[in-house]
C-alpha cells in the first residue's frame, strides 16, 4: 500500500437525533470500519490498505466527536447505532456491504445483521463485550453500573481501574495514569464522559436474537486479537462463536491490534471481506 494514500471524502448525513460524520476511500465492494466508542480517526491507517481495492466506510458513531447529538442526553444502542449504519451504508450506495465491527462497534455490526439482513454481504466481528451469553453476566452488569457511578461521581482514574479490572486487562505501572490522568483534550475527555454516561451499559447489556443470528451464521466472523486470552471479550468472542456454531478468527494483536499494527492486521483481514 501507497504511504500517500488519497484524502478521504468526507461528508456528513443527517438520521433522526444526529448528523453523522463519515469518510470513504477507494472503490470497489464496500467495506464498513466501525468501533463504539472509537470514532473514523481510529481506523483511518486500516482503512487506507484496504482502499487500495475496496470502497471503505468509516464514521463518528452518534455522540460522538464530529457526530454531535441534538438531544445529549440520548443514550446510544447497539440498535440506533445499527440503524445510522443502514442509512449510511444506503447513501453510500456500493453495498451489500462486509462489515468489520470492533469492541462496541462489533455488538453494532452484529445488530445490523440481525436486524438489516440484507444490506450486509458478511460481519468480522472482533471482540465484542456484550455479557448475555456469560454464565456471570448479572455479576458483571453490576459491576459495571458501579463502575460508571463512580466516573460520574468524579473519580474518572477509580472508574477507568474497575474498568481495566473487570475486562482482565493489565497495564504496566503508571500506565493507568499516563492514559487517564492529567491535563486532557476536552473533547476527548467529553467523548468519555459520554460513553459512561450513555453507552457503555447499552453496549455490554446488549442481548442477540440468535435465532436471526444463527440464520445468519455463514456470513458472520467473530474474532479475537492473538493478545486477548482470558479476557472478557475473549470469554465473550468463544462463547459467541459457540452458540453460532463456528470457530473464531484469530487477528494480530490485542482489543485495538488495527491500531498498533494496522499492516499485519490488514493482511488477515483483507481474505475475509474478500
Amino acid at each position: 500500500m501507497s504511504r500517500t494514500a488519497p484524502a478521504p471524502i468526507t461528508a456528513t448525513l443527517t438520521v433522526p437525533g444526529t448528523r453523522l460524520y463519515h469518510e470513504v476511500r477507494g472503490s470497489g465492494p464496500l467495506v464498513v470500519l466501525v468501533g463504539a466508542p472509537m470514532d473514523a480517526a481510529a481506523f483511518a491507517p486500516l482503512a487506507d490498505r484496504l482502499a487500495a481495492d475496496h470502497t471503505v466506510l468509516t464514521t463518528d458513531p452518534r455522540g460522538t466527536n464530529r457526530s454531535p447529538l441534538d438531544d445529549p442526553d440520548q443514550d446510544s444502542t447497539p440498535e440506533l447505532r445499527a440503524d445510522d449504519l443502514a442509512r449510511l451504508v444506503v447513501r453510500v450506495d456500493a453495498g451489500p456491504a462486509t462489515v468489520f465491527g470492533s469492541s462496541g462497534g462489533a455488538v453494532t455490526a452484529l445488530a445490523l445483521v440481525q436486524n438489516h439482513p440484507g444490506l450486509v454481504r458478511a460481519v468480522v466481528a472482533h471482540e465484542p463485550p456484550f455479557a448475555a451469553l456469560l454464565p456471570d453476566r448479572e455479576r458483571f452488569l453490576a459491576q459495571t453500573d458501579d463502575l460508571i457511578a463512580t466516573y460520574l461521581g468524579g473519580d474518572a482514574l477509580g472508574a477507568w481501574a474497575k474498568f481495566m479490572a473487570q475486562a482482565n486487562i493489565e497495564l504496566p505501572e503508571g500506565a493507568l495514569e499516563a492514559m487517564f490522568g492529567g491535563h486532557r483534550d476536552p473533547r476527548v475527555l467529553a467523548d468519555e464522559r459520554r460513553w459512561f454516561a450513555h453507552e457503555l451499559r447499552g453496549t455490554v447489556a446488549w442481548r442477540p436474537d440468535l435465532r436471526a443470528l444463527r440464520a445468519a451464521a455463514d456470513r458472520i466472523v467473530v474474532g479475537i486479537g492473538e493478545g486477548s486470552a482470558g479476557q472478557h471479550c475473549d470469554r465473550v468472542s468463544r462463547a459467541l462463536a459457540a452458540a453460532l456454531g463456528t470457530e473464531p478468527v484469530l487477528f494480530p494483536g490485542d482489543h485495538v491490534g488495527f491500531v498498533g499494527d494496522p499492516e499485519r492486521f490488514a493482511a488477515r483481514l483483507r481474505p475475509l471481506v474478500r
